[in-house]
C-alpha cells in the first residue's frame, strides 16, 4: 500500500523543489546568539552572524538566565511528569503566572507549553455555536487552527482593514459573544496592529479583544509590556497571549493573560492545558530571571530599535525593497522564491545566516528574506549584513 503513496509523496516533494519552495534546515552547533556556529546539515559549521532569530533582546544565552535554569534543575528537578491539575503545579509555576500578570497589568495568567497551545486552548473553551470570532487575515497559524477547533461562526477581515472589520462586526451583531482576534505584530511583515482603532470598534459593538503579542512582549512599549502598552490600550485588551520563546529568553512556554473569569474558565476547559505536561521547572525559573532583566532593559530596547533603524536606512540606500515599519522584523522583498532562496544561500557563504520565506508561509509572488535585528548586534554586525546582501544579490543574479 505504501509504495503508491511513497511515489505520490516523492512527486509532490519534487514539485516543491522545482518551484523553489523546498525548505531546508541548517545546523547550529553553538548557543543561540548574534554570532553562532552554523552550516548546512552534514557539513562542518562556520562562525556566522545570525540575523534570523527571534532573540530580540539577546537574552537566549544570557549567563544569569542559564544559571537560573541550572539552579532550578538542582532544586526542583528536570520535569514534572504530569499535567497541572493532577500533580504538576509547583510554586514556581504560580510565581511566574503572578509575575506575568503584574508585568502586563492583567488580573490573572495561565501557563501553556507554547503559545501555539495557548491559542489552541482559548476558542474552544470560550466560544460555541451561538458566538462569533472575527480574525485578521494575516493572523498566526496557531490562531487559525485554534479557531477551527471551536464551533463559533468565523469571520475574517483584510489585514488591518478597519472598515472591513466593522462590516464583519455588523454581520455578527446577533452573536451571544463576539471577539476580535489579532496579532500584535504580524510576523512575516513586521506590521503593528491598529489596536486603538480595534478597541474602539470592539467597544462600539460589544466585542472582546484578543491580542497575540509573541513578537512584541519584552521590548515594545515603554516598559516592554508589548503592543497594547505601545498603543496605549492595555486596559482595553481582554485576552493577551504570548510566548517565552522569543524576547523572554528564547526557550519555550506560553501564556494566556487577562480577565480573571476568562483565565478561570481556561483552567477548567482548555485541552492543551489539561492534557499537556507542565512547563519544565528550569524554563519557569529562567523566564522569571528573564523578566527581571526585561524590567531593567531600557538600554537593550533602545539598542534594538537603533539597530533596526540603521539596517532599514542602509538597505534602502543600497536599493533594496523593504516593507515599511518600525519593528525589528525587516522583510527584504524579492518576489521570486528561487531568487530569495539563492540570495539566502549566498549570504551564508558570506558569513550571514538568514532565511528565505516563500509560499505557503507568505503569498505567492511575495517571497522575502525576513531579517530580524537583536540588541546583541553591534553596528559593525549590521554593516556586515548589508554588505553580504549587496554581494549576494549580484552573485544570485549572475
Amino acid at each position: 500500500m505504501y509504495t503508491s503513496i511513497k511515489d505520490q509523496l516523492r512527486d509532490e516533494l519534487e514539485e516543491i523543489r522545482t518551484a523553489g519552495l523546498y525548505k531546508t534546515e541548517r545546523s547550529i552547533s553553538s548557543p543561540q546568539s548574534s554570532h553562532i556556529t552554523a552550516g548546512q546539515i552534514g557539513a562542518p559549521g562556520a562562525d556566522v552572524l545570525n540575523f534570523c532569530a527571534n532573540n530580540y533582546l539577546g537574552l537566549a544565552d544570557h549567563p544569569d538566565i542559564i544559571n537560573a535554569a541550572k539552579a532550578a534543575m538542582d532544586e526542583r528537578g528536570f520535569g514534572m511528569a504530569s499535567v497541572r491539575f493532577i500533580c504538576g503545579t509547583q510554586d514556581l509555576h504560580l510565581k511566574l503566572e503572578a509575575r506575568v500578570s503584574a508585568f502586563l497589568g492583567t488580573e490573572d495568567t495561565i501557563l501553556f507549553s507554547s503559545c501555539f497551545d495557548a491559542n489552541g486552548g482559548v476558542f474552544e473553551s470560550l466560544f460555541g455555536s451561538e458566538d462569533a470570532v472575527i480574525s485578521d487575515a494575516l493572523n498566526h497559524a496557531s490562531i487559525i487552527d485554534g479557531i477551527r477547533l471551536c464551533k463559533a461562526r468565523r469571520y475574517r477581515y483584510a489585514n488591518q482593514d478597519m472598515a472591513e472589520l466593522e462590516a464583519r462586526l455588523q454581520e455578527a451583531q446577533d452573536a451571544r459573544r463576539k471577539i476580535i482576534v489579532t496579532d500584535g505584530v504580524f510576523s512575516m511583515d513586521g506590521y503593528l496592529a491598529p489596536l486603538e482603532a480595534i478597541c474602539d470598534l470592539a467597544e462600539k459593538y460589544g466585542a472582546l479583544v484578543m491580542v497575540d503579542d509573541s513578537h512584541a512582549v519584552g521590548f515594545m512599549g515603554a516598559t516592554g509590556a508589548g503592543t497594547p502598552e505601545h498603543a496605549g490600550v492595555s486596559s482595553r485588551v481582554d485576552i493577551y497571549t504570548g510566548t517565552f520563546g522569543k524576547a523572554l529568553g528564547g526557550a519555550s512556554g506560553g501564556y494566556v493573560s487577562g480577565r480573571r473569569e476568562i483565565i478561570a474558565m481556561l483552567r477548567q476547559k482548555a485541552r492543551p492545558y489539561l492534557f499537556s505536561n507542565s512547563v519544565a521547572p528550569a524554563i519557569v525559573a529562567a523566564t522569571l530571571k528573564a523578566l527581571d532583566l526585561v524590567e531593567n532593559s531600557a538600554d537593550l530596547r533602545r539598542r534594538l530599535f537603533e539597530n533596526a533603524e540603521l539596517f532599514r536606512r542602509r538597505m534602502t540606500g543600497e536599493g533594496f525593497d523593504l516593507l515599511p515599519g518600525e519593528h525589528a522584523i525587516v522583510p527584504v522583498m524579492f518576489g521570486d522564491a528561487v531568487m530569495a532562496a539563492k540570495v539566502a544561500d549566498r549570504m551564508l557563504q558570506h558569513g550571514v545566516f538568514v532565511t528565505a520565506f516563500s509560499f505557503p508561509v507568505v503569498p505567492r509572488g511575495a517571497a522575502r528574506i525576513r531579517v530580524q535585528l537583536s540588541a546583541a548586534h553591534s553596528a559593525d554586525d549590521v554593516e556586515a549584513c548589508v554588505r553580504a546582501f549587496v554581494a549576494s544579490r549580484v552573485e544570485a543574479a549572475a
